[in-house]
């Protein structure tokens, strides 16, 4: 294991590397921003990572879904997820749950950290809710077009900064995708390892007409 991670124990040590074992955390959708954050965060060495997912790969999907390839439309997202984080990495286990997110919720699974790749407000606000109930911090992060959103929540409320709707999303490439995932990936590695992490601020990232990349932050009310 610690070849295995030679150069991030160089960034924290054994000790902390160590630790990163013992945590676990649960990615509510594993699409999108769902393979991205199974890439990056799969062979980090957390100790338990659970996917949750209801919905099977179409063709549509594989060209912003990193973790998908032609040939497997119809197969279960969560499923090829924690497939690929078992191939990558022996030392992190890797749970599929096929099944929407208060259906995983029922299943009281403890978590460390809940980190959002859903793609719909709605179930973001049932995220919010459940976090509330059980203390738990979570990351929130959205994509759409050229731009993006990433926020480490833990005593703001989702549902008190965000009107909770229905809405149909823009177009979208790769590469913002992989971008607020990798945000939030940061975010979550962070915390799990123990280092500082700005809670409660909402980053807002965008290419302007220029394509000039914009970053903005904004303090979210606390409860």
């Amino acid at each position: 294991m610690i070849k295995y991670f030679h150069r991030q124990i160089q960034l924290w040590g054994e000790e902390t590397q160590e630790s990163l074992q013992d945590k676990k955390i649960v990615i509510i959708g594993a699409g999108g921003l769902g393979s991205s954050l199974a890439f990056a965060l799969g062979a980090s060495g957390i100790g338990e990572i659970h996917l949750v997912d209801f919905d099977e790969v179409s063709l549509h999907n594989i060209h912003r879904q990193i973790a998908f390839k032609m040939g497997d439309e119809g197969k279960n997202k969560a499923y090829i997820n924690a497939q690929i984080i078992q191939q990558r990495c022996p030392f992190v286990k890797a749970i599929a749950h096929e099944c929407d997110f208060l259906t995983w919720t029922k299943k009281n699974i403890e978590v460390d950290l809940i980190i959002d790749a859903t793609d719909n407000l709605p179930t973001r606000g049932d995220i919010n809710t459940y976090a509330k109930e059980k203390n738990l911090p979570w990351i929130y992060g959205s994509v759409e077009a050229f731009h993006g959103q990433v926020c480490f929540i833990e005593e703001s409320s989702f549902t008190d900064a965000f009107k909770i709707t229905q809405k149909t999303p823009e177009g979208i490439a790769t590469p913002i995708v992989m971008h607020i995932a990798s945000l939030q990936a940061n975010l979550a590695l962070r915390y799990l390892a123990g280092l500082k992490v700005k809670k409660d601020t909402l980053y807002y990232l965008f290419f302007n007409e220029e394509g000039e990349l914009i970053t903005q932050k904004f303090g979210l009310p606390k409860n």
